[in-house]
């Protein structure tokens, strides 16, 4: 006869309430760590959610969102944005920055981290890595400064082609050139900061499969597709479904900065639109939160299609 020993501390496939608040206690150190995230994402990232209603009214600065004198206008401000001659140039302009942005952009920091990794040199893969990250620590302002001082009309590289006998150029005033100076002088700053997530998993790689591939005679390009690359999939399938997500959601910043009156013809963003609509001139911001709660809109459809997507074909997905 054999007798089924029972955990004492898990009764009908439940856990104890007093075993439940002593894992609570101790884990509160961690719990308190975590506190002033919690707080601050619920302060600047669910409390502002409350402002979204203004899409939905007639508001002028210094109206209250929510008071008996409120004039509800439904989606009067949605419609006269699609109906605005600067509709579809605004939405052209948009996609096609972050489409070609998120073309040379996502699959940049994979390279870079499956190159950082093959490197034999721990320490020189280190300087590299140190090297790769610096730049995303370079603030808006002083990046689009930098870019002045090499592409404007007096600038390095103009300097340098005036020297060879060709004529200066100022690429801040030509519609071509704002979408390659944006896009690469962003993947420039951010691709060795992306990278990291990559490196992090590729350090959890089992080294027995490449030992095993190794033995098999196995190059090391072999070893980066059939070992690295799959065990690494699930967090590039995490990471495109987020970037999918967030594929229209470019700042307004960087833009705003490079914007000329050259180059207002491709430079001229949603997120450029409602901060001159919402803030500049005379403000109106019922119109600027409107068209900012459409993007989003798109946004959350573009991460509900991907995940969706991605759940359909593989295990990976984000629910």
């Amino acid at each position: 006869m054999s007798f089924v020993k029972r955990n004492p501390a898990k009764r009908n496939g439940k856990i104890p309430m007093k075993k439940r608040i002593r894992t609570f206690i101790d884990n509160s150190p961690y719990l308190w760590m975590l506190l002033p995230a919690v707080i601050t994402v619920f302060v600047f990232c669910y409390l502002p959610i409350y402002g979204v209603l203004i899409a939905f009214q007639d508001f002028m600065p210094g109206d209250r969102i929510l008071a008996d004198t409120t004039i509800w206008v439904g989606f009067r401000n949605f419609t006269r944005f699609f109906s605005d001659v600067q509709f579809l140039p605004l939405m052209k302009n948009t996609f096609l920055l972050c489409i070609y942005g998120f073309i040379i952009g996502f699959p940049l920091p994979i390279i870079v981290a499956l190159s950082l990794n093959a490197v034999r040199n721990r320490r020189a893969g280190k300087v590299l890595q140190t090297i790769y990250t610096a730049p995303h620590f370079i603030s808006l302002v002083v990046l689009v400064g930098m870019l002045r001082l090499f592409f404007g009309r007096y600038g390095l590289v103009n300097n340098a082609a005036a020297a060879l006998g060709a004529e200066r150029i100022s690429f801040f005033l030509e519609n071509p050139a704002f979408r390659p100076m944006y896009i690469l002088s962003s993947n420039w700053q951010d691709f060795g900061w992306s990278a990291v997530i990559y490196i992090a998993a590729l350090s959890n790689v089992d080294p027995q499969l490449h030992e095993a591939a190794m033995i098999d005679g196995a190059s090391r390009l072999q070893r980066v597709f059939h070992v690295d690359i799959p065990a690494i999939m699930p967090m590039i399938s995490v990471m495109l479904i987020m970037s999918i997500g967030g594929l229209m959601g470019v700042g307004y910043e960087k833009a705003l900065l490079m914007q000329t009156d050259g180059n207002l013809g491709v430079s001229e963003l949603i997120a450029t639109y409602v901060y001159k609509k919402g803030l500049t001139g005379v403000p109106d911001q019922a119109y600027a939160t409107a068209i900012g709660l459409f993007n989003s809109v798109i946004n959350v459809v573009l991460l509900i299609i991907a995940n969706t997507t991605s759940k359909r074909f593989s295990d990976n997905s984000l629910w």
